[in-house]
């Protein structure tokens, strides 16, 4: 495994991203035509069908990942506030934001608190803050 850095340490999986994404977007448009080019005839009904599916199958594209990011989103505030707890001896700042938290992840102990003052004082973005880390610490566990 290369070592993670902030080019390549996004998690994008083509054939969920890419070709189900296209797939239920061409199903949708299809059906939607479908249902379209039958309105008032006989097959209303089964092309109204067929849309209801498309449109319950990208709503759980959705949230099939929308869902454990949330979960995860939650295990990262409370590692990173540990993490801050031990290294600081106080709580993580509440004025961090949920992006800044995830981004201060990838910084090693050496170079975390001194960032994570810096992002409340500059109001940094996630990007910034991971632009910002010189010594990228991975994490090869996430969802």
């Amino acid at each position: 495994m290369e070592p993670q850095n902030y080019t390549n340490h996004a998690r994008f999986v083509k054939g969920y991203h890419i070709v189900l994404a296209l797939l239920l977007f061409a199903g949708l448009l299809i059906s939607a035509v479908n249902l379209a080019r039958h309105w008032n005839v006989r097959g209303f009904v089964s092309a109204a069908m067929i849309v209801l599916l498309y449109i319950c199958c990208s709503l759980m594209f959705w949230y099939l990942r929308r869902f454990p990011l949330r979960a995860q989103d939650r295990a990262i505030r409370a590692e990173e506030s540990l993490r801050y707890y031990i290294l600081a001896g106080k709580a993580i700042d509440k004025r961090l934001t949920m992006g800044q938290i995830i981004a201060l992840r990838f910084a090693p102990d050496e170079e975390f608190l001194e960032l994570a003052e810096k992002a409340v004082k500059e109001n940094m973005t996630p990007k910034d803050i991971k632009r910002a880390i010189s010594n990228w610490r991975a994490d090869h566990h996430r969802a």
